[in-house]
């Protein structure tokens, strides 16, 4: 299919808020799951859920939710989660990754990792603009959204309360989206290295939050932080 014909299944408005859903949560999610959030009958979430999948927006699998295992367990259901394939439309066609890696790998070559990375800070603090550093990690997280980093918080072990308190236990920000995925996949440290570099300029580097390099598979290199978490 192609990216036009795969990005209009989205028009319709139930299919887009079940899209939305599964692609936030960044784990597998069931039929039933899906059809409470996007407030519909499972019949029907089970239909465009498996719209999505053949577009290719989604990948489904099967498990069993119950977490048990042998006979009586139940039988496996069938979960969603999203695509790691890439959609993109441009009219008239553009060809930009290619000239981003070719870009990529001269710098490479040429050891410009340096340059590149000034380059980068520089552009983040221009995106700043005259702003005042980054003031905490949910303003953070709003700035990482609109450039579409799609942060969330990790989620804290042990932490007791309530949500509300295990949300301010937990002090660091992932993302489930790196903006530069295609061409971090074949110059990962040039790339993450310039990734670092621009978030470092976009949120401020003597505020209260930080950005570090830290690596996870399926999520972005970098993580962002409070300041106060490494002053010990």
């Amino acid at each position: 299919m192609k990216d036009i014909d795969a990005i209009a299944v989205l028009q319709d408005p139930v299919r887009r808020r079940l899209y939305e859903y599964v692609a936030a949560q960044g784990r597998e999610v069931g039929r039933n799951e899906a059809a409470e959030a996007a407030g519909v009958a499972r019949a029907l979430a089970a239909h465009h859920l498996d719209k999505l999948t053949e577009a290719g927006l989604l990948e489904s699998g099967s498990r069993r939710l119950t977490g048990r295992s042998g006979p009586g367990a139940g039988r496996p259901a069938k979960v969603y989660t999203r695509s790691r394939a890439e959609r993109s439309v441009s009219l008239p066609a553009r060809d930009y990754r290619t000239a981003a890696e070719l870009l990529a790998e001269a710098a490479e070559q040429a050891g410009l990792d340096a340059g590149l990375c000034a380059a980068a800070r520089s552009k983040g603090e221009a995106l700043r603009g005259s702003a005042a550093p980054c003031g905490g990690l949910e303003e953070a997280m709003e700035m990482l959204a609109a450039r579409g980093y799609e942060p969330h918080l990790e989620s804290v072990e042990g932490a007791e309360g309530g949500e509300e308190a295990a949300e301010e236990a937990a002090s660091v920000v992932r993302m489930r989206n790196c903006p530069f995925h295609a061409v971090a996949e074949r110059f990962p440290p040039l790339v993450c290295g310039m990734n670092l570099a621009l978030l470092e300029g976009l949120l401020g580097t003597d505020g209260p939050v930080r950005a570090r390099m830290d690596a996870r598979p399926g999520e972005c290199c970098v993580v962002v932080e409070s300041s106060k978490d490494n002053d010990d």
